[in-house]
């Protein structure tokens, strides 16, 4: 791949924007990577978490501006397979059945700050900056908005899509966009996804966060009911029948 890279190393997959001098933005080319890297780590049978970073001065910039100017010379049938392509990654990732960290080293802006939204835990440098700046350049913030409604709630994402202001980390923090502000960026998310793989079963994380995704479209009896049918079939796993015994037998599990 040309502009993303992928490693993995003791159980965590790690993909790397990797476009620093176009800032990271993303075009059709990038996206493709993308999707081609979270396709690779769902199947990488050595990681159970996934970390998403980037090279350089920022996290993502968001579209690129040049790459829209093509855009706007496209049939709208062209347009929509181009916006699908965005909104297969950002689905791709909200439903990944593993864990997705953004290790965020610099500004997230518009769709940068969609691929953070989308990321179910986030770390940010204190210097980086998140908005959603497209009603700023007459575009709108259309596929993040189904995601960041569900995060912070109407008013809150109102708050942020129809300003198109920029927040400090610390404002996304209190916000609920993202988990936790920190210098030490790169330390801090290993940590994190160190305890995520010692303390927690990647099976039954990976099964609670598709049942995240899955039940707030759902009528209440309807998601009560897939809930049931989860839970029963969840008991039968092997990550259940492990974790049982240990904890009856009183020993420490070894994820």
């Amino acid at each position: 791949m040309q502009f993303v890279t992928y490693t993995s190393q003791q159980q965590v997959a790690y993909i790397t924007l990797n476009r620093p001098q176009k800032r990271n933005a993303l075009n059709f080319e990038v996206v493709a990577e993308l999707k081609q890297a979270f396709e690779h780590a769902k199947n990488d049978t050595n990681a159970k978490v996934v970390v998403l970073n980037a090279q350089g001065d920022a996290f993502c910039a968001g579209a690129d501006l040049a790459y829209l100017e093509e855009l706007q010379q496209n049939s709208f049938e062209e347009n929509l397979a181009d916006s699908n392509h965005l909104k297969e990654l950002f689905l791709q990732i909200y439903t990944l059945p593993k864990v997705v960290i953004a290790a965020i080293q610099g500004h997230a802006i518009a769709g940068g700050s969609g691929l953070a939204t989308v990321c179910d835990f986030a770390f940010a440098k204190p210097s980086a900056k998140f908005g959603y700046t497209e009603v700023r350049i007459g575009f709108i913030p259309a596929i993040v908005m189904v995601f960041l409604v569900r995060k912070l709630g109407e008013q809150k994402a109102k708050n942020l899509l129809l300003t198109g202001r920029l927040i400090t980390a610390q404002e996304a923090m209190e916000a609920g966009m993202i988990t936790a502000v920190t210098e030490n960026l790169e330390a801090d998310v290993n940590k994190f996804a160190r305890m995520l793989l010692t303390k927690n079963s990647g099976q039954s994380m990976g099964l609670t966060k598709q049942m995240l995704a899955r039940v707030q479209a759902m009528p209440v009896h309807e998601a009560l009911n897939y809930a049931a049918r989860q839970n029963a079939e969840a008991r039968a796993t092997d990550d259940c029948k492990k974790g049982i015994a240990a904890f009856l037998n009183k020993e420490t599990i070894t994820w």
